[in-house]
């Protein structure tokens, strides 16, 4: 596959098209009304490898979404699928509850390789439900077991999934009000949004500013908080528009928590396995949390999720967090596979290096398209907010969210053979999250597309403009 669209006769097109609509009508006809990615991107996968998927339609796509950030190593990487294999041809058991294997011990081996040392050592890991969101409810209840407290401390613009628990430790609340929680013992804090600043500063003044008002929120004994059973924060938040955490800012928050005996739950389900450059986010501001959040890739394509935390914590009784499929040997094999690979083909470096080249040229395309407000991102995990360039800037230099130029940006990627999605504040972020083994020239294939969408996506708002 080489990631061009793909060239048949004609009839032969016309017949695979067809075929395609068929089944998408079928989808539509079937299918929850909750469905999200089938919508914007109306294609049906058949094939895929590496960047690349071949739709039913036999046209190809790179794949800048690559599962949300799941398949660090792309599709139907080898490694992986050699692992898969040498389970199913071992015989060995599928399904073994939290039993352990030699499968299992090699996965928890190759996952502490990689961990923070001071959380390596001295570390428990509980493996969980097979998504990030029964993750993050696990570190929810660990921390509430492990302090007798109730109340969380969380930013806004987070995302943690769409459980009732992780929802109540997130800021959209859209989807808090469709899934009816309350979040009564939440407390929300400012999270560093250069962009947007909260506090109408930006830089590192906004961000000290945040630091400020959690800290004289907790010491603050007219504030109305009671002490919370812990702080769970995203080193970048992906869903929330691709906004990195100042460093200084995270060992500020580290700080903070420390000092007052309130556990800090780090949320890595997107920006572990090396998307942002480090092996682990944490790992660019060198603190270490009581509490890791992981799956996605740790799973190596497949279903996985795990917490791993300081044994301090592990106060709970037998039984007390539990769940049927925990011990997935297929997604334990390929995820150890996948650990191994990016560790010694420091593929993490890797994304430090392509991402700041990318990103570089993102920033440069500002310069010539009106509607880019910001382009920002860590290593391999990029986001472009799009604003309306005829509205008036706010007070602070800021132009308005523009997610109906953010959604034809996507459109028009997709008829140049390029999937991404719209995330952020009001959909106006275009996020980039191809897989770690992207080559050089896939990369400038991917800009050279996203360029071409976002002049044609800016086009369908001032027709007037140049071809």
């Amino acid at each position: 596959m080489t990631g061009l669209p793909s060239i048949a006769p004609q009839s032969h097109r016309s017949d695979a098209r067809t075929a395609a609509e068929s089944i998408l009508r079928r989808q539509a006809s079937r299918e929850s009304a909750a469905r999200t990615y089938a919508r914007s991107l109306p294609i049906v996968p058949v094939r895929a490898r590496g960047m690349t998927i071949e739709g039913a339609d036999g046209r190809r796509y790179l794949d800048c979404l690559a599962g949300a950030g799941t398949l660090a190593l792309g599709h139907n990487h080898p490694v992986a699928l050699e692992a898969i294999r040498a389970v199913l041809d071992s015989e060995a058991p599928l399904h073994v509850l939290d039993l352990t294997t030699p499968v299992k011990e090699a996965f928890t081996t190759a996952l502490f390789e990689t961990l923070p040392p001071e959380l390596a050592e001295r570390g428990r890991i509980q493996f969980c439900g097979p998504t990030g969101t029964d993750a993050v409810e696990a570190a929810v209840k660990l921390v509430r077991t492990a302090t007798g407290r109730g109340g969380l401390l969380a930013f806004s613009g987070a995302y943690h999934g769409m459980t009732a628990g992780a929802l109540a430790v997130s800021g959209d609340t859209a989807a808090r009000a469709c899934a009816g929680e309350a979040d009564a013992r939440v407390t929300r804090l400012p999270y560093p949004y250069q962009y947007r600043c909260p506090f109408g500063v930006g830089g590192d003044r906004g961000a000290e500013l945040s630091a400020h008002w959690t800290a004289n929120l907790l010491d603050d004994p007219n504030g109305g908080l009671q002490p919370p059973a812990g702080m769970i924060v995203e080193p970048v938040q992906g869903e929330g528009g691709v906004i990195p955490a100042p460093d200084e800012w995270l060992r500020t928050m580290r700080r903070i928590t420390d000092e007052r005996g309130i556990p800090l739950i780090v949320d890595e389900v997107q920006t572990g396995v090396g998307r942002t450059g480090a092996f682990w986010a944490v790992q660019h501001s060198g603190i270490v949390p009581d509490v890791m959040v992981l799956s996605k890739a740790i799973g190596g394509s497949l279903p996985l999720a795990v917490i791993v935390y300081r044994e301090e914590l592990d106060v709970w009784q037998p039984g007390a967090h539990a769940g049927t499929f925990r011990g997935n040997q297929l997604a334990m094999a390929a995820g150890t596979a996948t650990l191994r690979f990016v560790r010694e083909n420091q593929l993490d470096q890797r994304a430090a290096t392509l991402g700041a080249r990318m990103l570089s040229r993102l920033r440069g395309l500002a310069a010539h398209h009106p509607c880019i407000g910001e382009a920002r991102g860590r290593g391999l995990m990029i986001g472009v907010e799009i604003v309306d360039p005829d509205a008036e800037r706010d007070d602070y230099g800021a132009l308005p969210a523009a997610p109906r130029i953010a959604a034809a940006v996507q459109r028009e990627a997709l008829r140049r053979g390029l999937i991404v999605e719209p995330g952020g504040r009001h959909g106006s972020v275009v996020r980039l999250l191809p897989p770690l083994t992207i080559t050089e020239e896939q990369a400038e294939a991917v800009l050279d597309r996203l360029a071409d969408a976002i002049a044609a996506a800016e086009r369908t708002v001032h027709p007037s403009l140049p071809e």
